[in-house]
């Protein structure tokens, strides 16, 4: 059995706040006009947390939730962002419509008592 904020409560409560941040980034996104087109789009060596347009662009969005915003934007590695453009390659294979569309990757940023920071173009995908 795990002490009181050992492994797998400190595991519960971080799970907690991812799904709680994408909420966030979801009503973000919501509120400022796109249209979410897909959440949670997996596939075998890859995720999108969210999919969502506006005005002529599909944005490829990558949620992250930290102690901080700083900390929050360190965690978009270079591995995370092969893997979200392996996604978005993926989806737009099924989504043949979206190619007339500018395509950005996008970050949402969260931390505890701070707004949500969109950031675009904070990765390039690569969609060969």
């Amino acid at each position: 059995m795990s002490p009181p904020g050992g492994g797998l409560a400190k595991r519960r409560r971080a799970r907690g706040f991812g799904i709680r941040a994408e909420w966030a980034a979801l009503a973000f996104l919501l509120a400022t006009g796109h249209r979410v087109l897909a959440r949670n789009y997996l596939i075998r060596g890859g995720e999108i947390d969210l999919i969502a347009a506006k005005r002529g662009t599909i944005l490829f969005v990558e949620v992250k939730a930290r102690a901080s915003l700083d900390e929050a934007r360190i965690a978009v590695t270079p591995e995370k962002r092969r893997r979200i453009s392996r996604a978005a390659a993926h989806w737009l294979t099924r989504n043949r419509w979206a190619a007339q569309y500018t395509l950005r990757g996008d970050a949402i940023f969260i931390a505890p008592r701070k707004w949500p920071v969109h950031e675009a173009n904070v990765y390039e995908l690569n969609l060969l």
